[in-house]
Parts: structure tokens; sequence; C-alpha cells
């Protein structure tokens, strides 16, 4: 049979199609992964869904589209935008200082070196704006700087066990900003992308300008209005069974099991639901949070964000000087080559091959999940797989994701 006679959904090839399917069977069969979950959504139509292999494989249970995925940093996104609903309502401004509702922030030392002495420090010539945590210039956050090692031992519980990150501290949300307010800025508001730690204080930040939990707040801006039923800091008990298995590398080889659905650290609510990584949440529910952004703060009749939020949370601010830092040490080229950050996602400024168009914008989860949205071709493309060395500093480390965005755009059949 030839691919023509397979037919098209969305303007994608079904028989090209078949070669991402493929692809994504071998990488299970294989034994990389133990199982995949992917979909693209193209002009108004769910054009492809596949769920590949095992969400527990020991347990032989198959991945399903409504397998619940621990979304680390594609929680981001969603702060972003929860923020940005604030806005809108006139209840925050961009350029205002957030001193008002995070006091903790205001009055800021910056170190003369960023990889010295935190003694060393200077009055900051400015207070840290909303903009600022938005586009994660505040000063501080992951990154290369001498403070890099102790900030990261305040990730929250229990993305930072997933992470295997040793001696972290576990703190509520006013001790852990607290702790950050002991911290001189690493650079001047605006003046350097650093990564993290800005979500987190965004969650903050918006739990205490609704005065209510983040959950809460979340549930009633963000989940409600899209029909995102999974989506949660918890996975309560009548769901646990539908939790992927989350794998990392074994020290011998092959898959070591790291979060496991009758042990995991999702079960209760956490002392500190972190707006950097902290969500779950399912491929069906997050394709309804990029289709809103893909029609540009719409999604079935329910208005989430204006068309003009939505432009502004997808433009790149970073300056040329700025696209010049790799930012993370395990970086090995220049991070922001091809790439700018808006309000919590990235941004593509130049295409590569054939794959995402100029425009194109996302953010990944550092557990191995992975969302597109190009305005360009109308596309929404969702790769989620429960791996922990999958995706490290905002890159794929492993061949599936960059197979993944060459067999869908070699798909494209309009």
């Amino acid at each position: 049979m030839n691919e023509s006679s397979y037919g098209q959904r969305g303007g994608l090839s079904q028989g090209r199609l078949e070669r991402l399917s493929r692809a994504l069977e071998g990488y299970v069969e294989r034994g990389e992964f133990a199982g995949v979950t992917a979909m693209l959504y193209r002009h108004g139509e769910l054009a492809y869904a596949a769920a590949t292999g095992w969400q527990d494989r020991e347990a032989q249970i198959p991945m399903q589209r409504d397998t619940i995925f621990r979304l680390a940093s594609m929680t981001k996104p969603i702060i972003a935008a929860a923020a940005l609903t604030l806005v809108e309502e006139g209840k925050l401004r961009l350029s205002d200082p957030v001193d008002a509702w995070l006091p903790e922030l205001a009055q800021r030392m910056v170190m003369r070196d960023p990889h010295g002495s935190p003694d060393d420090v200077y009055p900051s010539p400015r207070a840290i704006t909303l903009h600022d945590l938005l586009t994660y210039r505040l000063g501080l956050g992951w990154g290369k700087t001498s403070l890099g090692p102790s900030l990261l031992t305040l990730t929250a519980a229990p993305i930072a066990q997933a992470l295997q990150i040793p001696n972290a501290q576990r703190l509520a949300p006013d001790a852990w900003l607290a702790r950050i307010g002991e911290f001189p800025l690493a650079y001047e508001p605006g003046t350097r992308w650093l990564y993290h730690i800005a979500s987190d204080i965004l969650g903050i930040l918006i739990a205490r300008v609704t005065r209510k939990p983040l959950e809460v707040a979340l549930r009633e801006r963000i989940f409600e209005p899209l029909g995102m039923v999974d989506a949660s800091f918890v996975v309560p008990a009548e769901k646990r069974s539908r939790l992927a298995v989350l794998y990392g590398p074994a020290p011998e080889g092959g898959l070591a099991v790291l979060d496991h659905p009758q042990t995991t650290g999702w079960a209760e609510p956490p002392l500190f639901a972190s707006g950097g990584a902290g969500l779950v949440s399912t491929a069906n529910d997050y394709l309804r949070f990029g289709r809103m952004l893909l029609g540009k703060g719409v999604l079935d009749g329910v208005r989430v964000l204006s068309h003009k939020t939505v432009e502004a949370m997808t433009t790149d601010y970073l300056t040329p000087e700025q696209h010049t830092h790799a930012t993370f040490a395990m970086s090995t080229t220049e991070m922001w080559a091809n790439r700018g950050f808006g309000y919590g996602v990235q941004v593509v400024t130049k295409q590569t091959g054939f794959g995402p168009s100029v425009g194109t914008f996302g953010w990944p989860g550092g557990l191995g999940t992975a969302w597109y949205v190009d305005p360009q071709e109308d596309l929404v493309a969702l790769i989620l797989l429960q791996y922990q060395n999958a995706i490290v500093a905002a890159d794929w480390r492993s061949t599936i994701g960059g197979d993944f965005l060459t067999l869908t755009y070699q798909a494209i059949n309009d």
C-alpha cells in the first residue's frame, strides 16, 4: 500500500506518520525507554495519537493516552500563563516592582563577581519586576554562579527526589522565600537569564495575590476553564493506577525505577507546591493547554488569555548579549543560538533543518516531557516519556527528541 492511500488528517500524511510510530516503537523495543505517548494536533483536529510500550514495564501495564506523567519543568509555562491572568485583571503590572507582594526580595544586593564571594556586594540599581520573573532575569537562579549549588538544594520535594538532587531542604513556601531572600543576586535584574527559581517565586506570588493555595488558583484560572481534569500537584489514590513509573539510567545499564506509583512522592499534597516543576498531568490535558495558546488564548469558545497576552508570552526578550550565554554548565553549545525566551517558554528564532518554524514555542521537562506549538504550521506536538535523563538543561540527550520532530514535520502534506 502506498503512503497516499492512507489518507491524511490535519494535513498530515497518515502513511508518513507510520514512520514516526515505527521509530517510537523502536526505542521501546531496544529498551531505551519503557513507554512513550505522543500527540499531534493540526488544523483543528487530532491528527495523531500514539501510546507505545509500558507505563509500568515490570508489571506490564500498557502506556495509555490518559497515563499521568510528572511534568517537571513543563509546569513553568502553566505558571507563567496563570501569572499573566493576574496582569489582565489589573492585579499585577509587568513593569512594577514585586516588593509589595514579595518583601523578601526587596532591597537586593548584587554580587560584584557572580563566581566569587556572596559577601562582596553592592546595592541593586533597581527592584525586581514581574517582567524579570517571567523572563527568568531577576538575577538569581540555577546556572554557572557560585550560588548555584546552594540554590539547587532548595529544590522542592518531590521533584528534588525525582531529579536525585542531594541534600534537598524541605521548606514551606514562606520559609523557602525567606531563605531565597538571604542570598544576594548574582546579576543585576534584567541582565542575565538564570533558570528555575523564578517560577517557584511566581507560584508564591500567584498564591499571595489571589489569597488562595497555588493549586486552587491554577484550578480556577487554568485547569477548569481548559478542562484539564488530571492536572494537579498530587496524584490521589483513585488515580494512582494511571501514574507512570519514573525511570532513569541504571548504573549497570538499562532502566532504574526512580519513583513508583505505590511509593510515589506525589501521593500527598506537597509542603511547597513548586511552580517550577511540581505538576502532574496527562497528554490529553497538556494538549488542551497547547491548543489554547495556539488559539491565541481561546479553547472551545473559552478565553483564558487575550491574543495580545499570548503574543507577549511568546516574544523573545533576550538581548543580543544574553543570546551568547549558554547558562547551564552542562550545555555543550550556545543554548540561545537559535532560540530565545519569552514568558515561561522558549521561542525558535532561527529554523534549523526542517524542524520547527521560526516562532515555535514551548518548554520541556527534565523527566522526559516536551511540547511544541508551531503557529506557522498550525500545529501542537507533544511527546511524553518518563525517563529522568532524556532531557538535561532543556535539551534532549536522546535522539528520540530529534527523531520525533523530524518525523512529525516530514509528514506535513499540504
